[in-house]
């Protein structure tokens, strides 16, 4: 077989002229990593250049099916050759390769899978990872991978490749301990960039997502654009990015409603392939000029010709898991700005061109430099389930990029274990092992396995076709998604069925067996069973929906008929779209109850719920399909039943619970103190305290409430006095009094100090005539602390503070003494508070007494 003529392949290429430094870089190190502006034709050239230096097979990754099929038919025109000769390609559901195949262009997923079947990769002499700046999730991981099989396999040749990436990261991360991978960096003079600002006088987002009145600012930005190329240069193209395939579509409606004569084009990865390719081929000089409406896929995956005028939303759709609801959803929010970047220099590739963004030259600076990796904001399930398969799980002892996140992993390890697809170390079972092999997320995997047998293979292979395919959904109604693809009236009718049966020869066959479309809810629950969800509102704009992992979400269309369904996808939302709740659902199907208790029968509960509400223990009996109710019947608690309410209340509620009543915070308050100065075997009452220590002070209360007594009739002062310690006790009204006896024969009450001031003092209040001839001033537990002194006027006003009843009487006793003896003529106030007898009267009842 002829080598590659890889001068007449880079005729016009400009990296052409860096190939001998990648040869070089090659002499050095087996891995390489490449950086190049997008155009220079890296794509086109790297890989033919490294089936010259090697024997066997290179396969050359990309994020998208588009993207490989196109830039595996791109090399083989350049090569003359047949596609699926020396060159192919192999995505989900297609493939053209054949045993003569030199260069193989694959998605990373499809290259994970089939390491995890042959981790050496025989037959491979290179790999190389294209478009590593996108972080996307399965790139991210294949470097992982590809970093340990290096470590067998000291000759295969691993090449990363991009346009704007973090070369010196990527390369310790190719390297060794010892040195980081070898960077060829390509630069070539940039052709001359116009950037226009086109912001729109309406918001771009609000609570639904893009608005309506921004899809049209970009619409006539797009024709006017557009008009004013094709006046300046008729053989060039307008492209405009859009956040996703629904406002592509809205984007391409408005410019087609618009008339004109320009040839609008839609491009995502939702079209069928013969569309995709159409695209990407260009035009021919009489063809009427184009506006290519497409998302992030034509950002640095693919090369549309022609272009010269860039129309940018500055919009970009990313995944966000939401973690506490147990669901991802895609989100719409700026763009980076090394993504518009990117998107502009789809204008500069074959002359100087011009970029218009929507927004203002503020709110561009504002976007975040960079997009987030994936890996931090997807779903892990699949990817956790692959590294299991590895013999990695969770990525220990990969050289990954960036560490999957925990919080992230902890989810996705809880899915695996309750699909039994890893063990309690978290390596793979034998059942996960054969999920990892089906190329779709190991619940539908599951689905796929465990329907074929209920509902018919085909319609289980159906339905995880479908759900696995990133299909557009009328009403989130599945089902009736599904039976549009069966009549090939859906544009992606036939790569749908490719992947239905493709995925049909990997479980066995179930003759005999056929399920209309009232399986489809049976499929989806199966694979999804904390996402069944139950009707539990009913408005004119549509129905709130309570799945079983506790989440609330809003349905519009048929579906917010059914009582039950089976929800695939449910993402975050607000607004009209969310009913209310929140949360809105993306993919469903109507399911029957005995569906339901089929699929969910392991969330399936019937118990006594009990509970501390309204000052008492009530309980009702519930069956439930886990968060869902459905039914439930007042019952008696029993006493187990009444105590476990009990105990979740104050664990909840804390001891606020109970009517704190004077004797008891009284008591309290003394057992504090003691605690505070003398410690053991005075008890901890403070909250944490009486918490920890709760059968051994509330038992019999306990049981009382439990029983239904309510809460304001237990007697606390009662149930602390079980905390006294024995013998000590008989010294607790010496060490704490409950009141103090006075010069003047009363018994004054002491107020201790609230539990959450541990710096205040005990403190007596009393008239400043009862503590005449006092010298010494009382101190409590066992002379630890001395009591602090409030002396009151005849009126009950404070006069003095003081702990130190000698000092006062002789010095600030006079100044009182002269202030108030006017004021209160008829109580005493002796010159010399020393010889006076104390008294709670006045002078002539004292007499009198």
């Amino acid at each position: 077989m002829p080598a590659f003529d890889l001068a007449a392949i880079g005729a016009g290429l400009s990296f052409a002229d860096a190939l001998p430094a990648l040869s070089e870089a090659l002499d050095a190190s087996t891995a390489v990593v490449v950086s190049a502006p997008p155009g220079t034709g890296k794509t086109t050239l790297v890989p033919p250049l490294l089936a010259t230096r090697t024997t066997d097979r290179v396969i050359v990754t990309q994020p998208r099916r588009v993207a490989a099929r196109a830039a595996a038919r791109r090399l083989a025109q350049l090569d003359g050759s047949d596609l699926g000769d020396r060159i192919g390609f192999t995505v989900r559901g297609e493939r053209a390769v054949s045993r003569d195949t030199r260069v193989e262009f694959v998605t990373a997923g499809v290259l994970l899978r089939r390491m995890l079947d042959h981790p050496g990769l025989d037959g491979v002499d290179a790999v190389i990872i294209d478009e590593v700046h996108e972080r996307a999730l399965e790139t991210d991981l294949l470097i992982g991978l590809l970093g340990e099989a290096r470590e067998l396999r000291e000759d295969l040749v691993l090449i990363a490749m991009s346009a704007t990436l973090d070369a010196a990261r990527i390369a310790s991360v190719l390297g060794t301990d010892a040195a980081p991978a070898p960077v060829v960096d390509h630069e070539v003079p940039a052709f001359p960039l116009t950037e226009r600002w086109a912001p729109s006088p309406a918001p771009r987002l609000d609570e639904r997502g893009v608005t309506w009145a921004f899809l049209d600012h970009v619409a006539r930005t797009a024709a006017s654009a557009a008009r004013d190329l094709t006046r300046e240069d008729p053989a060039a193209d307008v492209l405009v990015f859009a956040p996703g395939a629904r406002e592509v579509s809205e984007i391409a409606r408005r410019l087609r409603d618009a008339g004109g004569g320009f040839d609008v084009r839609e491009l995502h990865g939702q079209i069928p392939a013969a569309e995709q390719d159409a695209v990407i081929r260009g035009r021919r000089p009489q063809d009427p000029p184009r506006v290519i409406v497409t998302t992030s896929l034509a950002e640095s995956s693919l090369t549309v010709p022609g272009v010269r005028r860039v129309v940018d939303s500055c919009l970009a759709r990313h995944p966000v898991r939401d973690s506490a609801r147990g669901m991802s959803g895609l989100v719409t929010s700026a763009a980076s700005r090394s993504s518009c970047v990117q998107r502009a220099g789809r204008a500069t590739r074959q002359g100087p061109g011009t970029v218009i963004r929507c927004v203002d030259e503020r709110s561009y600076a504002a976007a975040p430099a960079r997009p987030v990796p994936e890996i931090a904001t997807a779903d892990l399930a699949d990817a956790a389930l692959l590294l299991a398969c590895w013999g990695a799980p969770g990525g220990t002892g990969l050289r990954l990029i960036d560490p999957l996140p925990a919080d992230s992993l902890a989810d996705a390890v809880r899915v695996l274990h309750g699909l039994g697809a890893i063990d309690d170390d978290g390596r793979a079972t034998d059942e996960g092992r054969a999920l990892a092999r089906i190329p779709t997320d190991p619940r539908l995997a599951r689905a796929l396995r465990d329907g074929g047998p209920l509902v018919g293979a085909r319609l289980a292979a159906e339905v995880v076709a479908l759900l696995g395919g990133d299909l557009r959904l009328a009403d989130a109604d599945v089902a009736h998604a599904l039976a549009s693809l069966r009549g090939g009236r859906a544009p992606d009718a036939r790569r749908w069925s490719r992947d239905a049966e493709r995925l049909e020869r990997m479980i066995p066959a179930t003759p005999g067996i056929r399920s209309g479309l009232d399986g489809v809810g049976l499929v989806i629950a199966l694979a999804f069973p904390e996402r069944i969800a139950r009707r539990m509102e009913r408005s004119a704009e549509g129905a709130t929906f309570l799945l079983a992992s506790g989440t609330r979400a809003g349905v519009r269309g048929p579906l917010a008929d059914a009582e039950w369904l089976a929800v695939s996808d449910v993402a975050r939302a607000s607004g009209r779209a969310a009913a209310g709740s929140g949360a809105v659902v993306r993919a469903a199907a109507a399911l029957s109850e005995e569906q339901m208790e089929h699929a969910a029968s392991h969330l399936m509960t019937d118990r006594v719920e009990a509970e501390f509400a309204g000052s008492r223990v009530q309980a009702r009996r519930e069956r439930r399909v886990g968060a869902i109710v459905r039914s439930s019947v007042p019952v008696r608690a029993s006493a187990d039943e009444g105590r476990d309410a009990v105990r979740r209340a104050l664990r909840r509620d804390g001891l606020g619970l109970f009517t704190w009543r004077d004797a008891a915070d009284e008591l309290r308050r003394r057992l504090a103190l003691l605690h505070r100065e003398l410690g053991a075997p005075w008890p901890d009452v403070s909250d944490a305290g009486l918490l920890t220590a709760i059968d051994t002070w509330l038992a019999p209360e306990l049981d009382a409430l439990a029983s239904g007594t309510p809460v304001d009739r237990l007697d606390l002062a009662s149930a602390l006095r079980r905390l006294l310690p024995w013998p000590e006790a008989v010294r607790f009204d010496e060490l704490a009094p409950e009141r103090l006896e006075v010069p003047s024969g009363s018994r004054i009450r002491v107020a201790y100090p609230p539990l959450d001031d541990p710096t205040a003092r005990p403190v007596v209040a009393v008239k400043l005539q009862e503590c005449f001839g006092w010298a010494e001033t009382p101190r409590l537990a066992d002379g630890r602390v001395p009591v602090l002194f409030h002396l009151l006027s005849p009126a009950g006003r404070p006069l003095a503070v003081t702990d130190d009843l000698a000092s006062f009487w002789s010095g600030p006793y006079a100044q009182v003494r002269a202030e108030m003896r006017g004021r209160y003529p008829k109580h005493p106030w002796p010159e010399d508070p020393w010889a006076a007898a104390p008294t709670r009267h006045t002078k002539n009842r004292a007499a009198r007494d």
